[in-house]
């Protein structure tokens, strides 16, 4: 089958769980035989190998800063990538069956669909999130309603549309979505055998990018808070972001330096090494299409801590006591609260974490995904 995937990051160069989604869904598609091609903005420099076996990748648009400052998404690179797919998709769509792409940044996904009917190729769209417009408006102001607009607009492009929360899948059908929605439960690209637990070192870690929603400096104040009660207890932030500097301010503040941490991004042998150790995984995100680091660590038998919220499908894979505990908020007595439960939990803890990923390692691994992904690829291709 000839598939072409779109989306205007690729992991390592950007890094992110939909990065790591479609870079490893373009390899195992590879692998598996299918003629694959890669749309997406220049992240490398010209002359150099993007870096990824076996798929044709090709450049629709230039070298663009995507954040802004405050680490919102700037407005100009999606119209920019959008154009180009829909110059690529004009010129060359009669050489997909399929088209799969991520539903934001939207203008690509209605390239795609002013083509298809020209083209006739089918489109898969990833649904990762479904902004609500009241989030929309938070994260936008004013003009958070036109990306409200823009969102119910590409909903109701004819699609075989994939969602990897029941939160969003259910946001996504209320917010108008009539045709084919296929549930993923992941997209682990481990081992499917749990690593053998080890013994938890009195530390914290968190892993991702430094943007508000993941609300990475309220780790901070929450440490400070738990060491009264544990005053060994200490912090490892991993990860780069607009927000790094706040996070290293605090912990300035506070006089934590010999406490936390923020030593940005490290290679991922290291941050396998410290989810094996960690006391457990802090995500204090108010908002998670799906949550992948939760999997890797209870891979490794380190329980999480996630923070309810409407936004946050990560506490979907939480069963609270068994992998881990879902705090109240991200405030610093709640999330010590949830520290201190995983610390009082003890070795038991850790054994059924580990024992949480064997029984679903299966079912949340790329591996399924990608099983379920073909077969709906074969029904949406438009051709033989």
């Amino acid at each position: 089958m000839r598939i072409c995937l779109v989306y205007d990051c690729l992991f390592p160069h950007t890094v992110g769980g939909a990065e790591r989604w479609y870079r490893g869904l373009a390899e195992r598609l590879a692998e598996a035989g299918h003629e694959v091609t890669y749309l997406t903005l220049r992240q490398w420099e010209p002359g150099e190998d993007p870096g990824v076996p076996g798929v044709k990748v090709v450049v629709v648009g230039p070298r663009m800063a995507l954040y802004d400052a405050p680490g919102h998404r700037r407005i100009l690179p999606p119209l920019v990538f959008g154009a180009g797919v829909l110059w690529h998709l004009l010129r060359h769509g009669r050489r997909y069956d399929v088209l799969h792409t991520c539903s934001f940044p939207y203008f690509s996904l209605l390239a795609a669909a002013v083509v298809a009917p020209l083209r006739r190729f089918g489109i898969g769209v990833d649904w990762f999130e479904v902004w609500s417009r009241s989030y929309w408006r938070e994260y936008l102001g004013r003009a958070g309603t036109l990306g409200w607009l823009v969102q119910r607009l590409c909903v109701r492009v004819p699609q075989r549309a994939f969602c990897f929360s029941r939160l969003y899948a259910q946001r996504l059908r209320d917010e108008g979505l009539a045709g084919e929605l296929t549930m993923l439960a992941g997209a682990y690209e481990g081992s499917l055998e749990p690593a053998p637990v080890q013994p938890a070192e009195p530390f914290v870690v968190f892993a991702g990018r430094h943007i508000p929603e993941k609300r990475v400096p309220a780790i901070v104040p929450a440490i400070a808070a738990l060491r009264s009660r544990l005053p060994e207890l200490r912090a490892l932030i991993l990860g780069d972001g607009p927000e790094r500097e706040e996070v290293r301010r605090q912990v300035e503040a506070q006089g934590l330096q010999d406490v936390i941490d923020v030593p940005g991004f490290v290679a991922t042998e290291a941050v396998e090494d410290a989810l094996s150790r960690a006391l457990c995984l802090l995500l204090p995100s108010r908002r998670e299409g799906y949550g992948l680091v939760v999997v890797e660590a209870a891979a490794r038998g380190t329980p999480s801590v996630v923070v309810a919220g409407p936004d946050n499908a990560a506490v979907e894979l939480i069963r609270e006591g068994e992998n881990g505990f879902v705090a109240a908020s991200d405030s610093p007595q709640d999330l010590a609260t949830a520290i201190w439960a995983v610390h009082e939990a003890g070795p038991g803890l850790r054994q059924s974490t580990s024992d949480w990923f064997a029984a679903n390692a299966a079912r949340v691994s790329i591996e399924r995904s990608q099983e379920i992904v073909l077969g709906v690829y074969a029904r949406a291709s438009a051709r033989p």
